[in-house]
């Protein structure tokens, strides 16, 4: 069986359930009916695809797109959810932590981006220099749209 097939089969039972759930208007899944949920469906059909493949190379987008969707539907329905912009660089950090025990490559990037999500969250005080990365860190939330067209034309013209 192809990978593809195999994949998009994963992403359409979990498409599949969700609508029908959705339908059904249970409302213990109310909280669910939301676009993090659809997040969370694709990066747990990657994460799915890759392990029970055992082809690793999208335990990254898998674990970023499922963390985003985890992070989101808790900003919006848990009063204690950190909304920090050290979060983001937790999720990639455990993506690359996730491959990194499958593959044993990538051990750099993760002890930075872990390294860097923790001082930013646990960091009571941060040192005056350390204010630019607040400025990249809105400059990427007012313009991410226009970053990931960007991203995505350079990932096209790279092949």
């Amino acid at each position: 069986m192809k990978k593809q097939n195999v994949f998009a089969g994963y992403l359409i039972i979990g498409m599949g359930i969700y609508f029908l759930l959705r339908q059904l208007n249970i409302p213990y899944f109310a909280y669910f009916y939301s676009w993090p949920t659809i997040l969370i469906i694709i990066g747990a059909a990657f994460l799915l695809h890759s392990f029970i493949s055992k082809d690793y190379s999208n335990v990254i987008p898998g674990t970023i797109i499922f963390g985003l969707g985890v992070h989101f539907h808790g900003k919006d329905h848990y009063p204690f959810w950190i909304d920090h912009w050290a979060i983001y660089p937790l999720i990639v950090g455990l993506a690359f932590l996730l491959k990194y025990t499958k593959t044993k490559s990538g051990l750099l990037p993760t002890i930075l981006l872990l390294g860097l999500a923790g001082f930013g969250l646990f960091s009571t005080s941060n040192p005056g220099w350390f204010s630019f990365l607040y400025t990249i860190i809105n400059w990427i939330e007012q313009f991410w749209p226009a970053v990931l067209i960007v991203l995505g034309i350079y990932l096209l013209k790279k092949r």
